[in-house]
């Protein structure tokens, strides 16, 4: 096989693959119906042209004939007269219109065989265009009820073209949605290690360290401050020497160590606190 033969053949394939996938078997019934219904009209149509041509040549032989009669009284008439020429030549034309008319019924009776003929084939493509038109719609209801329990049963099982259009839109909006989940949990995570704030500012990792340690040294001075507002404790700075100097007392009288008094004092800031919450919330219930 050549090269154009098989290109020939291969186009061929691909071509008849096409229509078959595009071929409903409801429309090609429907058009082989109509198709047949052609023929039959265009035989009964050719019924009607011969026998219209069959009654021309029937009207005429009855011209023929009645010329048959007119030139028979002729002859009849010039024998009367002693007019045997005249006689003659109107014999003559009678015999020749009854060769005229033995040859149109010839034709007439050829043409009434093709007519007899040609009304039987009729009459039988008429009855098998009857009988195709049950089996068509017969064979239309079958497809029709197994496209619709077909396109049941692809619907049931997920397999149809849209269900598959379906499932893969779904499988993309999933896509999608996981995307941007992690798109978001990692812009929170690059948010959270000061990444994103990095990327969007001028600042280096010293400064944001710096202003870590200021931020933290701000606040420890205001805990201090709240807490000295408030008579808890004094600052250490503060606190140190005295608590060396009763420490020292305390060992130079022999009667307790330093972890008695811290107990001791931890006891009196506890006192002290419970007072203080104690009146506060006196004073927020006679406020109220």
């Amino acid at each position: 096989m050549g090269i154009l033969s098989r290109t020939s053949y291969v186009i061929r394939s691909k071509i008849n693959a096409i229509l078959n996938r595009a071929e409903d078997p409801t429309e090609t019934l429907d058009y082989s119906y109509e198709q047949m219904r052609d023929e039959l009209q265009d035989v009964k149509q050719g019924i009607a042209d011969l026998t219209t041509q069959k009654k021309r040549l029937e009207i005429q032989k009855r011209r023929l004939e009645e010329n048959v009669e007119k030139h028979n009284e002729q002859a009849r008439e010039a024998v009367q007269q002693d007019r045997d020429d005249l006689a003659r030549r109107a014999l003559e034309k009678k015999k020749s219109k009854m060769q005229q008319i033995e040859e149109l019924e010839g034709q007439i009776a050829n043409l009434q065989t093709t007519q007899d003929n040609l009304v039987e084939k009729k009459n039988e493509l008429q009855n098998q265009i009857e009988e195709f038109r049950t089996k068509k719609e017969t064979m239309k209801a079958r497809y029709e009820a197994a496209e619709a329990s077909t396109r049941v049963s692809e619907a049931m099982t997920g397999v149809g073209d849209e269900m598959e259009d379906v499932s893969r839109a779904i499988e993309r909006a999933e896509e999608r949605t996981d995307e941007m989940e992690a798109r978001s949990a990692a812009m929170d995570e690059l948010q959270e290690t000061g990444a994103l704030e990095n990327a969007m500012s001028d600042k280096d990792d010293l400064d944001r360290e710096l202003d870590e340690l200021r931020q933290g040294g701000e606040v420890d001075a205001e805990l201090d401050t709240l807490k000295a507002e408030m008579g808890k404790s004094a600052p250490v700075e503060e606190t140190e020497p005295a608590a060396e100097t009763e420490s020292t007392a305390v060992d130079a009288d022999g009667g307790s160590d330093s972890d008695e008094l811290d107990e001791e004092l931890e006891d009196l800031d506890v006192a002290v606190d419970d007072a203080e919450i104690e009146a506060e919330l006196e004073e927020l219930q006679e406020d109220k």
